[in-house]
């Protein structure tokens, strides 16, 4: 038994390319800066797995109990128009994650999602594309809907109204717009309802006791004890529901701390410390177009750690960031969180298809929304 659960375990690391690349990038990098190796634990941000890692075993619990499974029948028999549930769940990730921040409405939003795929002909890889990029267009409202604002936010001195004010009307185009996609892209017919026996039968308890966990564990971060609350849920699922510890997404707890790793080795090369001491002397629009271009390639919230140091924390690098969430699903860590959640090879490149397009219109309606508000 325990061969098995360590097989179950370990074969989703060997299949993992995204993991493969960023192992081999960081190798790369690490010929350039041998001396930093010791320094690794020091560029992850601890505090961000924890919270990665008990999140994923709590919506995983709560997976197995059956809920999602529930919720899903309840909810195709009161929405059984495709466009109208496309626009329900669409519109539902974007509002949760103004409030709850992106990674935890895609916790909530994306299982639900995929239980669907089991009662309905519902075209659900497209579905979980669109609800990352909703998270993204909802989460740049506010001050608590992403990292990169909770960042800007402290460091700008605004209060937390005038935050929202400053960012909504970049997040109401943008959200008008994906609601305007999400429309054209999911046509207006009755869903097919299918037969189907898979799912976990409901165990109400291991619901309440995720439910209980899921309380505990916020309030544990909220008071800076996440490694306290990530014990005690771990403790609760050895006592309940070890499967659920075995089939949580492991590599993707790895895939986070080696891009860690590899962002502040990128940030940390000799030959583009040059190139950063000039970085005060460009203009708007370049400052503009680099926080987009960082964010495509070290993620938007390494590029906002990194631009912070050179521009103020204003409307120009607030806007640059969020909309470089959309593009590469590198862009936005709540991309990766999304795309690897749904377990489908060929969302990747689907992803792109939409991503890229409304990394073009955020980008270009932020920097014309900025032009106005100068004037």
């Amino acid at each position: 038994m325990l061969i098995a659960a360590f097989g179950t375990v370990l074969k989703p690391f060997l299949r993992d390319r995204f993991l493969h690349l960023l192992i081999v990038l960081g190798i790369a990098l690490t010929l350039f800066q041998p001396a930093k190796i010791l320094q690794f634990p020091q560029f992850v941000d601890w505090d961000t797995i924890v919270t990665l890692l008990g999140l994923l075993m709590l919506t995983k619990g709560v997976e197995v109990s059956g809920y999602f499974d529930f919720v899903g029948r309840k909810m195709i028999n009161a929405i059984d128009n495709e466009r109208r549930l496309a626009l329900f769940l669409v519109m539902a990730a974007a509002v949760l994650s103004t409030f709850m921040t992106n990674d935890v409405a895609l916790f909530i939003v994306i299982p639900l999602t995929i239980t669907l795929k089991k009662l309905t002909s519902l075209p659900v890889t497209r579905l979980i594309i669109f609800e990352a990029l909703a998270v993204n267009a909802g989460s740049l409202l506010t001050p608590i809907g992403n990292p990169q604002n909770i960042l800007l936010w402290n460091k700008s001195g605004l209060s937390f109204l005038h935050f929202i004010g400053q960012m909504a009307p970049l997040a109401l185009i943008t959200l008008v717009a994906l609601l305007a996609v999400t429309w054209f892209c999911f046509p207006s017919h009755s869903l097919k309802k299918l037969k189907s026996n898979q799912g976990y039968p409901f165990q109400k308890p291991l619901l309440v006791c995720c439910v209980a966990l899921y309380l505990v564990f916020i309030a544990c971060v909220d008071l800076g004890l996440a490694l306290y609350g990530l014990l005690a849920v771990i403790v609760c699922f050895l006592l309940l529901a070890r499967s659920v510890l075995l089939r949580i997404d492991w590599p993707l707890i790895l895939v986070f701390i080696v891009m860690f790793i590899d962002v502040r080795l990128i940030v940390g090369l000799p030959v583009l410390q040059p190139a950063f001491a000039q970085i005060h002397g460009l203009p708007d629009y370049a400052h503009y177009l680099l926080s987009i271009g960082l964010s495509q390639v070290i993620s938007n919230v390494p590029a906002t750690i990194l631009m912070i140091n050179y521009l103020p924390s204003g409307a120009l690098l607030a806007y640059a960031v969020n909309a470089g969430g959309f593009g590469l699903a590198i862009g936005s860590l709540a991309n990766l969180i999304a795309l690897r959640m749904a377990n489908d090879k060929k969302i990747w490149l689907r992803f792109h298809y939409y991503s890229f397009p409304f990394l073009l219109f955020s980008g270009g309606a932020g920097w014309v929304l900025l032009a106005l508000f100068a004037k």
